[in-house]
C-alpha cells in the first residue's frame, strides 16, 4: 500500500524537533515531512518582513511539492487552516491538533484570555527562555505527565537555534488577532480535529462552537491530555492517526 504524504507543522516557540518521539510510531504508514514555521528551526533566517498569518502560510504552502495530509499543532494548526482555505490544492486532508480558528477569547468565544497573551508579549521582551518555560508549563497543565512533557519539549527544542524576538512577538500577535471563523465553511478538505480535554489554550468547550462552523469535520478528544497529546499520549495519538488513514 502506498504511503500517505504527511506534513507536520509545529506551534509557537517550538520547532520541528518536537515531532521526533512520534515518528517511529507512524512512519509505517506515512511519508513524513517536517516543516519549520518561518523564523524557526532550519528556517530561522527565512521569514517574511511582514510576519502575518497569510505570509507565513504561503511560505509553508510553497514547500509542499506533493499534496498530502497537512497536520498543524496549535499555531501550526492556524496556518494549516489558512492553507486549506486559500491553497486547497496542496492538501488531501486537514488535521488540526489542539488548534482553533481563533485563539483569543472574546464574549461567548472560548479561548486564551487576552491578558494571558498580553503578559506573554510583555515578558518576551525581557526574558525569552523564561517566557518559553511558562508557555510550555501551560501547554502541559492538567496532564498526568506534565513535568516529563515539559522536560521532553525543552530538550527537543534545544536541538535548534533560538528564534529571534521579532518572530516570536509576531507569532503572539497572530495568536491574539487571527480569526478564521468566517472562512471556515470554505474548507472542503476532509478534516479531523484532535483535542485535549484538559487543554487550557484551546478549551474543550470551544469544540462545540468550532463544530457549528465546520460540522462535517470529525472530532476526536483525548480525555486526559492537555495541549500536546502527541507528547503526553503519543501511543494513543499514533493509534488514532493510523486508524484514520490506514484504509
Amino acid at each position: 500500500m502506498a504511503k500517505h504524504n504527511l506534513y507536520l507543522i509545529h506551534g509557537w516557540g517550538m520547532n520541528k524537533a518536537v515531532w521526533q518521539p512520534l515518528l517511529s510510531q507512524i512512519e509505517s504508514l506515512f511519508n513524513i515531512h517536517l516543516l519549520d514555521l518561518p523564523g524557526y528551526g532550519d528556517s530561522h533566517q527565512t521569514y517574511p518582513s511582514e510576519y502575518s498569518l497569510a505570509n507565513i502560510s504561503e511560505q509553508i504552502a510553497n514547500q509542499i511539492k506533493q499534496p498530502g495530509i497537512l497536520l498543524g499543532w496549535s499555531l501550526g494548526g492556524l496556518v494549516a487552516q489558512h492553507i486549506a482555505i486559500h491553497q486547497p490544492q496542496t492538501l488531501t486532508h486537514l488535521v488540526c491538533l489542539a488548534s482553533t480558528p481563533k485563539f483569543q477569547a472574546e464574549l461567548e468565544w472560548r479561548g486564551i484570555k487576552p491578558e494571558v497573551l498580553t503578559t506573554f508579549q510583555q515578558q518576551l521582551a525581557n526574558d525569552y527562555h523564561k517566557t518559553i518555560e511558562r508557555f510550555l508549563a501551560i501547554q502541559a497543565m492538567g496532564s498526568d505527565t506534565a513535568r516529563q512533557d515539559v522536560k521532553q519539549l525543552k530538550n527537543l527544542l534545544m536541538q535548534y537555534q533560538t528564534p529571534c524576538e521579532p518572530v516570536l512577538a509576531a507569532g503572539l500577535n497572530i495568536l491574539a488577532q487571527a480569526d478564521l471563523r468566517a472562512e471556515l465553511n470554505k474548507i472542503q478538505t476532509p478534516t479531523i480535529r484532535f483535542y485535549g480535554k484538559l487543554d487550557s489554550l484551546v478549551p474543550i468547550k470551544a469544540a462545540d462552537a468550532i463544530a457549528q462552523l465546520q460540522p462535517e469535520a470529525k472530532q476526536i478528544t483525548f480525555a486526559k491530555a492537555s495541549h500536546a497529546p502527541f507528547i503526553s499520549h503519543a501511543t494513543q495519538f499514533s493509534q488514532a492517526m493510523l486508524a484514520e488513514f490506514s484504509n
